[in-house]
């Protein structure tokens, strides 16, 4: 008989051998204390600011454009127009090699040292805010997307900071810029695994951009090295029912999605090497249609997890409305006005380009201060890949836009092709101005010319494509 009760379950052993009333009272604590445990609250997070000498002017980006020898005229003009065109600032940053003129002679150290500076530049600050120290981490999950040195990342950091032999560590890599909600996810799981005990995890993303600046001429391979710049970020997330009083907020959904099987989308962003041998990543013009399949896909499994039931009503009565037109009629394919502010008061859309902004704002009939934000993070950060969306969301902090009860949605877009979603409700108190705290006040800034332009004026000339080179 002992045999047998030692290979029950814990639940039947509790049914079968205490008295009814002790069972059920059990077994609604045991529930109740898995409810808590399965929150997922966020301490803090802290956007990592790169050194002053690591920025990237305009005057530095056109040398570097410019001590590119396989490029002729057309391709030349072609890449500073792309440039132009990208909505960055002259204030992003980028890695010491680039700067240096070793572009294409990065060593295995300068990826080490900029993962390193990135780490140090946000994990101590985040501990520092929060009171926690690293060896309160139960879970550790970072994630890069082209940089995967063994040891891997996740060890460094714990090795770094100390944290203790049986922290959970996982290291992700080739997730793309929308890694961040993947390893958000993970942590999210890793807590309930150890449900009821609370958990604390630290998510750290980044970007490794030291061996990957692409040096050739083929046009499709060119975008990346425009739109991508330094960045990263350090979230501290909690399952302790006891830190719900100092949380910024709390996670209410995470819906992941992918449409990879779609040969346009998996192709749609892709790293590989050109006609010379080069690597780079080639991103391809069906980018924003990508992208809007996947966050369509993404939405019909979290729109009715966070809109209201009378918006879904109406969502559902257009649709009806728009099948009998068609029976009638024979028209197209039916097209729904969808309200995403009806459920949200905030979005924090993934920075990754002016295209993907411009064609989520007019799909779901967005105004400009819902989409600000990501322009915002685009022209002062660039596209920092994973961490974008955590520069985003500092901007709408920085600005004081955000109150307790505010739902916030955070939307992110990666190759494969996948796009990854969540929703936060405010918490608690938020007002730290973070990352943008010495240039806020700036932004949004007044219409300018590019830069670019200013300098390159002769690019619109159409005989330049045959005249000589002005370097």
């Amino acid at each position: 008989m002992h045999a047998n009760t030692m290979e029950l379950t814990p639940l039947l052993a509790v049914v079968l051998f205490l008295p009814p009333p002790l069972a059920v009272a059990h077994m609604a604590w045991t529930a109740a204390s898995r409810r808590r445990g399965m929150r997922c609250y966020l301490l803090d997070y802290v956007c990592y600011k790169p050194a002053d000498d690591l920025t990237l002017t305009t005057e530095l980006a056109c040398a570097i454009v410019q001590r590119n020898e396989r490029l002729g005229i057309p391709e030349f003009r072609f890449l500073v127009r792309l440039i132009s065109r990208t909505g960055l600032g002259d204030r992003t940053y980028a890695p010491r090699n680039l700067l240096d003129g070793r572009e294409e002679l990065a060593a295995q150290r300068d990826s080490v040292d900029e993962m390193d500076a990135c780490f140090d530049g946000a994990v101590p600050e985040l501990l520092a805010r929060t009171g926690l120290r690293a060896r309160d981490v139960d879970v550790l999950v970072v994630n890069v997307k082209g940089f995967f040195p063994e040891p891997c990342l996740a060890s460094r950091v714990v090795r770094r900071y100390g944290m203790r032999e049986d922290v959970a560590a996982y290291n992700l890599s080739g997730m793309g810029c929308s890694g961040t909600l993947v390893a958000v996810d993970v942590a999210r799981n890793a807590m309930r695994a150890r449900s009821p005990r609370p958990v604390v995890a630290l998510v750290v993303s980044t970007e490794s951009l030291a061996p990957h600046w692409y040096a050739g001429k083929e046009r499709t391979m060119m975008l990346a090295q425009c739109l991508f710049r330094c960045g990263g970020a350090a979230v501290l997330l909690s399952s302790d029912p006891a830190h719900r009083g100092r949380a910024k907020m709390e996670l209410r959904r995470l819906v992941r999605s992918t449409t990879a099987a779609s040969d346009d989308a998996y192709s749609c962003i892709m790293q590989r090497e050109d006609d010379d041998g080069l690597r780079g990543v080639s991103i391809s013009k069906a980018l924003p249609n990508a992208a809007l399949r996947a966050f369509a896909a993404n939405l019909q499994r979290l729109l009715p997890r966070v809109l209201p039931a009378m918006e879904i009503a109406r969502l559902a009565a257009d649709l009806a409305w728009q099948n009998l037109l068609q029976r009638r009629r024979h028209r197209g394919q039916t097209k729904l006005k969808i309200n995403l502010k009806a459920g949200v008061d905030h979005i924090c859309l993934h920075a990754g380009g002016v295209a993907v902004i411009d064609a989520v704002k007019k799909s779901f009939g967005l105004e400009e201060r819902d989409v600000e934000p990501s322009r915002m993070t685009l022209h002062r950060w660039g596209n920092t890949s994973a961490s974008s969306v955590w520069y985003v969301l500092s901007y709408i902090e920085a600005k004081g836009r955000l109150r307790r009860g505010d739902k916030v949605l955070m939307v992110t877009f990666g190759s494969g092709f996948k796009c990854n979603s969540c929703v936060w409700e405010v918490a608690g108190d938020m007002a730290d101005k973070g990352a943008w705290a010495d240039c806020i006040d700036a932004y949004p800034p007044e219409s300018k010319p590019s830069p670019f332009l200013e300098k390159f004026a002769w690019i619109n000339d159409e005989a330049a494509d045959k005249s000589s080179s002005p370097f």
